[in-house]
């Protein structure tokens, strides 16, 4: 008998096709460095300094992170069930500091490779300004309205 769930294998198909074209991926840009990883970009030297390490590392649960492979028996995601507290998942120790699919987005590039400050307007939330602190940190007199304070 077969236990097989639809969306579990639905989902492992996904991730399959991921990695099969995520080996396939060849760097085209002509911006691109050869040398790099397909996930690094070209970082400014600024923020090169104490970036962490280039290779791959083994975080506190045992899961290397940086090598493209996504699934791990080690893993918190591996071995989730109602009990699992979502923030075993956060923190810096799931991210590599070259080698992350997020740093291949327009606004990360954008940051990372040509130094353009993200648009505040983009990552606000409709009753908070996420941006305050860095309003008031650039010499920003008035970082949001008094409501915007008050909550």
């Amino acid at each position: 008998m077969n236990h097989s769930n639809p969306e579990q294998d639905r989902e492992q198909q996904r991730l399959n096709e991921t990695k099969t074209s995520r080996e396939d991926k060849q760097v085209t840009d002509t911006d691109e460095d050869a040398s790099l990883d397909p996930y690094e970009i070209n970082f400014l030297p600024q923020y090169m300094e104490n970036r962490g390490p280039r290779e791959p590392f083994v975080n506190g649960y045992g899961v290397t992170i940086g090598d493209h492979e996504y699934e791990s028996a080690a893993s918190p995601l591996s071995q989730w069930n109602e009990d699992t507290d979502p923030s075993v998942m956060a923190g810096d120790q799931w991210v590599h500091p070259f080698k992350d699919i997020g740093f291949h987005t327009a606004e990360n590039r954008d940051y990372f490779e040509k130094g353009i400050l993200p648009q505040s307007e983009i990552f606000m939330h409709p009753d908070k300004d996420a941006a305050y602190e860095y309003k008031v940190g650039q010499g920003g007199s008035e970082a949001g309205s008094d409501e915007e304070q008050e909550n």
